[in-house]
Formats: C-alpha cells, sequence, structure tokens
C-alpha cells in the first residue's frame, strides 16, 4: 500500500535522541545510524512546514520501582538530558519532556497535537521497544495514525527491535523505511 502524507496533519515524533541514550549501544541500527535518519526526517518536515517534535526524557526525576531486572546504571555524562548536536534543535521545534518511558503521560503532547490538527504520527527514537513503543501505545490509543520509520529506531537489542517492528507496529499503523517517509510528504 502506498503511503501518502498530509503535512499539515502529520506530525514528526522523535524519542531520546539525547546524549546519555545515544551514547549506549544501540541495535540493529546504530545509535549513530538512528540520529542520521532522524535528521533526515526531520529535515523533510521541516521544509514542507510539518511539525516536529522532539522528547526527551528527565532522568533525574524518573519515577523508579522495584524490578525484577533495572537498566544498567552507571554516572550518566554532565549532558545526558541534551539533544545530540546532530539534531539541531530550531525555533519552530516543540520540545516534550518527559518523566516515564512513554511522552504523553504527564506531558502536554495531546494538546499540542491537537491544536495543531495532528492526525498521523511518524515516529522514530531510542528505543524501539521502550520508549518508541510506549509513546506509540498511548498515541494509538488516542486515536492517532501511526507511521513507523523503522531504520529511525533501534533498542538495546535486535531482537526487541525486530519482536516490535514485526509483531506489535503493524498492528498499530504503518512500518515504513525513512526513504518511503521522505517520499510520502511529497
Amino acid at each position: 500500500m502506498d503511503l501518502v502524507l498530509d503535512p499539515k496533519t502529520t506530525a514528526l515524533v522523535l524519542i531520546d535522541l539525547q546524549q546519555g541514550i545515544v551514547a549506549r549501544e544501540a541495535a540493529p541500527h546504530s545509535s549513530a545510524d538512528v540520529v542520521k535518519r532522524s535528521v533526515e526526517l526531520a529535515n523533510a518536515f521541516r521544509r514542507g512546514t510539518g511539525m516536529v517534535v522532539l522528547v526527551r526524557v528527565l532522568f533525574n526525576e524518573v519515577l523508579l520501582h522495584p524490578v525484577d531486572q533495572s537498566f544498567p546504571r552507571g554516572t550518566p555524562p554532565p549532558n545526558a538530558m541534551e539533544f545530540v548536536p546532530e539534531v539541531g534543535v530550531q525555533p519552530s521545534d516543540v520540545v516534550i519532556e518527559k518523566r516515564q518511558w512513554g511522552a504523553f503521560y504527564g506531558t502536554q503532547l495531546d494538546q499540542v497535537l491537537r491544536r495543531r490538527g495532528i492526525k498521523t504520527i511518524v515516529i522514530g527514537g531510542i528505543a524501539t521497544n521502550i520508549g518508541v513503543e510506549s509513546t506509540a501505545r498511548e498515541a494509538f490509543d488516542r486515536g492517532y495514525q501511526m507511521v513507523f520509520a523503522e531504520d529511525a529506531m533501534s533498542s538495546i537489542g535486535a531482537e526487541a527491535h525486530e519482536f516490535a517492528v514485526k509483531t506489535i507496529f503493524p498492528l498499530m499503523g504503518r512500518v515504513r523505511s525513512v526513504d518511503e517517509i521522505v517520499k510520502a510528504l511529497g
């Protein structure tokens, strides 16, 4: 099925492309490749007057529960919450700061999208099966159409990425490459 996107009603939402996350290893796509493809998408949206939303997690405010397996900890770099410079945050971009895995809970993301008439979300970022999937589930539950930029996202392991991309995301929307999405923007 051909993909056609209306830049006026479509937003790009990029999850956690910040120093403390991009510095970690990712698979099946390297963090550097995810950033490169995400920037390509952001530039395509900006050229077409589309909406770009950059989401970052505030590490120092994340609620920690007792869990069976925790994320590898360590001392985050001093700039851990800053977006990587390649993202090139623009004045027209919307920056959302989250405190959980998903970008909707406790933020103004839904209100910002609805006020701009957004119906479709193109999503990417790190990690596929954590922040990206949580945000996508929240968006799907709120009635947004979803497009997943498969090669502009990655995870802490290839298996986790592949499971989400092949099993979960096709049930919520359309999974496409960055090239296909850029072409669909016209």
